[in-house]
């Protein structure tokens, strides 16, 4: 599969951002089953292997995974301080749990045993939104070889992105749009701030 056009750009900006580790942090969006929106913010961790798509970790606990299996939709807000740009990132998310294909087992694994301790430990945690028990977080932090049931990988295929620099005058906007009958064909259009 070629990369898209907007991965070179936003390869830029994490290259020329790197030395901020919050540069990985990004807002993930989705819809809550009433219809509201939910947001919050999840680390980058990569693209996995030579495709397109970005790859998220996420608790099948949270309420995320719950909003995503009703719609599978969401958009990312990623900001880089240093390069003064803006990435909106359009979607879908595909949930990769213990019970994936032998395919999507395996880059699973690797995304877990590539966590740091402080990482696969919160997978040990008692359940998100639940009344807390200070005992509750004094645990060992789980095997890096078998990732916990509840771990699980979201993969995000994009079918827009939204690149903006904020610096210059005017500043210079970008989007990205995937064709839906070509699977792998790209338009890019240079737009209005």
């Amino acid at each position: 599969m070629p990369l898209a056009p907007w991965r070179s750009p936003l390869a830029r900006a994490l290259h020329r951002n790197r030395s901020l580790a919050y540069a990985r942090y990004v807002q993930l969006a989705t819809v809550r089953s009433d219809g509201r929106p939910a947001n919050r913010t999840i680390v980058f961790r990569g693209f996995r292997d030579q495709t397109n798509q970005l790859e998220f970790i996420a608790d099948t606990r949270s309420s995320k995974i719950d909003q995503l299996l009703l719609h599978p939709w969401g958009e990312v807000c990623w900001y880089f301080p240093k390069t003064r740009e803006q990435f909106r990132l359009m979607g879908k998310l595909t949930i990769v749990s213990a019970d994936a294909d032998a395919e999507f087992l395996k880059v699973r694994q690797n995304l877990w045993s590539s966590l740091s301790d402080a990482s696969r430990v919160q997978f040990v945690w008692p359940e998100p939104r639940k009344p807390r028990s200070a005992d509750a977080f004094e645990i060992l932090p789980p095997n890096a070889a078998e990732p916990l049931p509840n771990f699980c990988l979201l993969l995000f295929d994009l079918d827009q992105v939204d690149h903006l620099e904020l610096r210059g005058e005017p500043q210079n906007r970008y989007l990205y749009l995937k064709n839906t009958a070509a699977d792998e064909d790209w338009s890019m259009q240079n737009v209005n701030p």
